[in-house]
């Protein structure tokens, strides 16, 4: 009956990390939206300035059709393939992403700020921050935004790329044809916003890297190698480790977590065992992640 209930406990995990500070994170996924509209509205349309996402597609057809409608109508499509590709529970996390952010573009389209005009490359930065810190809030929050973001994922599923090389090809044929249309400084500008929008982004969410290495110590280890291997599919290490005090043999389990995923590593880890050690590092560089998990299951160790 114990193991039973344990196996339906284990299994939940992911559920209650995703259902744990409901308002909270929903408050910040408001705010990071209305940033993002606020910064898209009077930084970055108003100077064509294209640096990839549903945005970016409006401000390339923004002489067809309103912003917030192209905007929506990305968002819709992209939520409607994340249902058929990626299924109705991550189509659902995406939700209010995809509906709120051209709403707020429509109602913050008549914002201004005083900044002169001819300074692109201020309107750029001052851009870029502000989308830097939208971006960093949603990371937190657990929830998607929608639109490219979706797209991303789907290519990431489907074609077994790298988050970073799908990102890369989506965003990046959205920048050409913004600089074939407005200019080719479009892209120049464009990889200043994206370089800043990265370091901002990851300071507001955690740090500086893109991924994050946890050392957990805990008694719980077999949940938690199970949590991070079938709900986060990242692969581990186990460590033979002694104490420092007691000498006592223990196991630590060392996981390399994109920084996206922290939350929901660290609230996982806690709600199996809220006793658990563990330190968390900025990676830089990460090599041979696939070939090693793709090793350890011939060898039937995960």
């Amino acid at each position: 009956m114990g193991i039973i209930k344990r196996k339906l406990i284990d299994e939940d995990i992911l559920g209650i990390v995703e259902n744990k500070n409901l308002l909270k994170r929903y408050l910040e996924l408001i705010i990071g939206l209305f940033i993002s509209a606020i910064a898209y509205n009077v930084f970055f349309l108003r100077q064509n300035l294209v640096y990839g996402g549903s945005g970016g597609i409006a401000t390339v057809f923004k002489d067809f059709l309103d912003p917030s409608v192209t905007i929506l109508i990305v968002q819709i499509l992209a939520l409607i393939l994340a249902f058929i590709f990626l299924g109705k529970k991550k189509a659902l996390n995406s939700v209010v992403g995809s509906l709120v952010y051209p709403l707020f573009v429509k109602l913050t389209q008549d914002v201004t700020i005083s900044i002169p005009k001819d300074d692109i490359m201020l309107v750029a930065i001052c851009g870029a921050v502000l989308a830097g810190i939208s971006s960093g809030l949603t990371s937190k929050t657990g929830f998607s935004t929608g639109g490219t973001d979706t797209i991303i994922h789907i290519l990431v599923k489907k074609f077994k790329l790298s988050f970073g090389n799908a990102t890369l090809i989506v965003n990046g044929f959205i920048v050409l044809f913004a600089g074939y249309q407005f200019g080719w400084r479009i892209v120049l500008y464009a990889l200043i916003i994206l370089y800043i929008i990265s370091i901002i982004t990851d300071k507001v969410v955690l740090g500086i890297s893109n991924n994050k290495t946890f050392y957990i110590v805990t008694t719980e280890e077999a949940r938690v190698r199970k949590y991070i291997l079938e709900n986060l599919s990242r692969g581990i290490t186990i460590i033979d480790a002694h104490g420092g005090y007691s000498n006592d043999k223990i196991k630590m389990i060392m996981a390399v977590i994109p920084t996206s995923e922290y939350f929901k590593a660290r609230e996982g880890i806690l709600q199996i065992d809220p006793n658990a050690f563990f330190n968390i590092s900025d990676s830089y560089q990460v090599y041979g992640a696939d070939n090693h998990r793709n090793h350890e299951k011939e060898r039937g160790q995960i």
